[in-house]
């Protein structure tokens, strides 16, 4: 009995352990379930922060790690180093001695609505500014209709605050202009009443015309509208008395217009991002826009819908006279004269040729690539690292830069039935017993709208009205490119596809070569000469990616000069149409004399010494207090020019993989050294 007894002791005092066992582990997890919560809670947005993070930097390991000794090494000086010709020039747009400030009595107030791009809304900016000094206004903060007329778009970035710092542009140029946010009530209410003169300014109107029929009504009615619809409202080329206006134009453009803070901040991050690797980068604007390939008949390099599309906007531009031409055009001889954009693909290629290698960063800028996602696979198969803004931030950081804005229902994308379909769809249900045939069905409503579609270009010659999306993405895409201009100003390598948009102006790449121009004047920007490029891809067409050494030792050529005569050629070409395409040599000076040589300087390289500019460029005030260059520039050019052996895959990796791409350049090493040898041979003849 006793055995017995001591066996439901043990029993109870087991079950007793369980249920103590059992209750300690259900305290334990109610606790550990109100400690996920209350974590959850609290650092939802630092873990939200975290898995971006991890989604955007997911190409950071494609990356190799970042070796600074090579940073001396030939072969990293040819493909990254500063172009030495322009070291010498530095950003110089302060105002003179003479240069009076802003008179107290004002003529009147300018009030100016801006319609277009990124790129033609800061021309027009600039431009505007020095109409206002001219005419000794007082402007009225710029209103920018891409933003103002577009719905749901955040109430806290309106209009000009949109893209730029409101109060940094006041503050800027406060020796220059009065500036103010809005009209006194009495004008803003006559402007209202549309009793104020309004005018439509020409593109690249002469000063003579703003003196003799701006300036009267100004001063009669004091205060004046200008609309302006296609970029600059100022000719480009001022004479030289008026060489203070351009410098204000510089002031404008790259000191008073800032991004507003979230732009900016967001920008940043992105550099930071691509930079985190310790690498390089190369920023590549395709210039692959819709209107630019209508613009100059570039229809025919697309297939299918994407012809069918850049014919509709080439005949839409020719009803509205903004282009004067045929409707069709050769396209391929257009390509050859260089009027038509070179195809990402042709970019890797040429990049290739050069001797950047297959982990090289290309940064792809621009709000849109005609063609697609797919015209950009080449480019991705040739270089891992190719980024743009998307892969380097979150929805949650673009949300921050957009602000709050409303949730739209898009009226457009489900249209109410027309009267026939309904009459059909009647007929249908009281149609009579068989064998009586039946009418046909009614059709389905058609979804013209859905992102990614185009289906109204095979049934109508008029394109559908923007939606209500599409105008908030139209505002959108100002601050895509906003992001995009300062990352590309920043690249160690700039190099674009093509560098006009679709009225024949200089484009957003073409004032990103002038800012870098201003600001960092001896940074690589490849000018390359699109008819030149193409003459050459024209001529191993068939042999794409297994090019001979003589082309690829004559694109090589080509590409070098792009560095520097490309560059002056540009000036003859944007300049006429964009002051900031090319602000030199008015917003700059020469830090020494180096620059202003004999012509018979035994340098294989004189020709590229800015002899161009030499007499115009102001010296730099003794102020600025500039460093000099303590290498020999010939020395300096000479290595530069010798150490090509070390670059370039050749392009045998392409057939045969990237292992049999790098045995083929240790394998032909010698007869490369030999290859370039004369090249720079004949780059001094």
């Amino acid at each position: 009995m006793k055995w017995v007894s001591v066996k439901n002791e043990g029993k109870m005092l087991f079950k007793s352990k369980l249920k103590l066992v059992a209750l300690a582990g259900l305290v334990l997890s109610v606790l550990s379930l109100l400690t996920h919560f209350l974590l959850a809670k609290h650092t939802y947005g630092i873990v939200y922060e975290y898995h971006s993070s991890v989604t955007i930097m997911s190409w950071m390991p494609k990356f190799k790690k970042s070796d600074l000794s090579i940073s001396n090494h030939p072969s990293y000086r040819r493909l990254w180093a500063p172009v030495r010709h322009f070291e010498s020039l530095h950003p110089l747009a302060n105002r003179s001695g003479d240069y009076a400030a802003p008179e107290m009595q004002s003529t009147g107030f300018i009030f100016v609505k801006i319609r277009g791009g990124f790129h033609e809304i800061r021309n027009a900016i600039s431009d505007v500014v020095v109409v206002t000094r001219l005419l000794n206004a007082t402007l009225v903060i710029p209103e920018i209709q891409s933003t103002t007329s577009s719905k749901g778009i955040s109430t806290q970035f309106k209009s000009f605050p949109y893209l730029y710092n409101e109060d940094q542009f006041i503050a800027a140029l406060a020796k220059d202009v009065k500036i103010v946010k809005t009209l006194p009530k009495d004008l803003k209410g006559a402007r209202r009443k549309k009793e104020i003169p309004s005018f439509k300014v020409p593109h690249g109107a002469s000063p003579y015309f703003y003196l003799h029929h701006v300036l009267p009504m100004l001063t009669k009615h004091s205060v004046i509208e200008l609309l302006v619809h296609s970029g600059g409202c100022l000719q480009s080329i001022l004479p030289p008395p008026l060489v203070e206006y351009q410098k204000l134009r510089c002031r404008v453009a790259f000191h008073a217009l800032r991004f507003r803070e979230e732009v900016q901040n967001l920008a940043i991050k992105i550099l930071n991002r691509i930079r985190a690797s310790g690498q390089p980068f190369i920023a590549y604007d395709p210039g692959m826009t819709r209107d630019a390939l209508a613009y100059n008949g570039c229809a025919e390099l697309f297939q299918d819908v994407h012809t069918e599309l850049i014919m509709h906007r080439r005949a839409w531009m020719i009803k509205r006279g903004i282009l004067k031409g045929n409707l069709f055009s050769d396209s391929a001889e257009q390509y050859l004269n260089g009027l038509c954009p070179l195809m990402p693909e042709e970019i890797g290629i040429l990049l290739r040729a050069y001797g950047y290698s297959s982990d090289t960063i290309i940064y792809i800028s621009g709000g849109e690539v005609f063609g697609g996602v797919k015209k950009l696979i080449p480019l991705h198969a040739m270089f891992e690292n190719v980024v743009d803004r998307t892969s380097l931030s979150s929805p949650l950081e673009w949300d921050k830069v957009y602000g709050q804005e409303a949730n739209l229902v898009d009226q457009y994308l489900i249209p109410p039935p027309s009267d026939n379909v309904v009459m059909r769809s009647q007929a249908w249900k009281n149609s009579g017993p068989r064998p009586r045939p039946l009418p046909p069905p009614p059709a389905r409503p058609k979804m013209y709208n859905v992102e990614g579609w185009w289906g109204w270009v095979a049934e109508s010659d008029d394109e559908p009205e923007s939606t209500i999306m599409e105008l908030r993405t139209n505002a959108h895409r100002l601050l895509w490119e906003a992001i995009d201009y300062m990352v590309c100003t920043e690249a160690d390598v700039f190099i674009t596809g093509f560098d006009r948009d679709g009225k024949g102006n200089p484009n957003l790449a073409s004032l990103v070569v002038g800012h870098r121009l201003y600001q960092f004047p001896a940074s690589r920007t490849y000018g390359l000469d699109r008819k030149e490029i193409a003459k050459l891809f024209e001529e191993i067409r068939d042999t794409l990616y297994q090019p001979n050494h003589t082309w690829i030792t004559s694109l090589r050529k080509q590409l070098r000069i792009s560095l520097i005569d490309g560059l002056l050629e540009e000036s003859k070409i944007s300049k006429s149409r964009s002051f900031l395409a090319f602000p030199v040599p008015e917003c700059s000076c020469i830090a020494n004399d180096s620059m202003k040589r004999s012509v018979n300087t035994s340098s294989p390289m004189q020709k590229y010494d800015i002899p161009v500019f030499s007499g115009q460029i102001d010296q730099c005030p003794s102020w600025m207090n500039v460093p000099t260059s303590s290498q020999s520039r010939e020395e300096t050019e000479e290595e530069n020019d010798k150490d090509d052996s070390a670059s370039s895959g050749l392009f045998l990796w392409l057939g045969n993989g990237d292992q049999e791409g790098d045995s083929a350049d240790i394998s032909n090493k010698e007869e490369a050294l030999v290859e370039d040898q004369e090249e720079l041979e004949g780059a001094e003849r």
